[in-house]
């Protein structure tokens, strides 16, 4: 594996580390195993997606320099601000990732999520159609924070 920036292999291992104890049976294929996204600016990063992926059942997993990762089961998700970006901000529009989604226990849930994350650095996309601005059947929450990346907490 190529060694990074920050001194770590390309999936991010950590010396020391293995699978979270919540997940005791080798991934599937096809499951994601990580998700990795650049960041203008690692602290707010941390503050927003640290707090959204918390609620959400992630655990603190990574924490190096450069970036910090969450875990659930087999699967990561990387918050990372390296030198090679070649733009400040996020842009969902562009090609390229538009947006995440989780599910979401209960549309409880999505309401008190949604209302907590304007605390956080997350601001409610389509107030005026909220919760189903994905159409009539579909409870969600969509929710930008302050560099551009949109989320999705859908109700299951």
């Amino acid at each position: 594996m190529a060694e990074t920036d920050a001194g770590l292999t390309q999936d991010h291992a950590v010396p020391g580390t293995s699978v979270a104890a919540d997940a005791p049976d080798r991934p599937a294929t096809g499951m994601v195993h990580h998700i990795e996204l650049w960041v203008a600016d690692l602290d707010r990063a941390i503050r927003s997606w640290g707090w959204l992926l918390t609620s959400l059942g992630y655990r603190m997993y990574q924490d190096w320099p450069g970036g910090r990762s969450w875990r659930t089961g087999h699967s990561y998700i990387v918050v990372e601000q390296s030198p090679a970006r070649t733009a400040s901000r996020h842009d969902r529009c562009r090609p390229g990732l538009n947006h995440l989604a989780f599910h979401v226990e209960t549309r409880q849930q999505v309401d008190e999520l949604a209302a907590e994350s304007r605390l956080h650095g997350w601001k409610l996309m389509f107030p005026d159609l909220h919760p189903f601005a994905g159409g009539a059947q579909h409870y969600a929450a969509y929710l930008e924070n302050v560099d551009g990346f949109e989320v999705e907490l859908v109700a299951t």
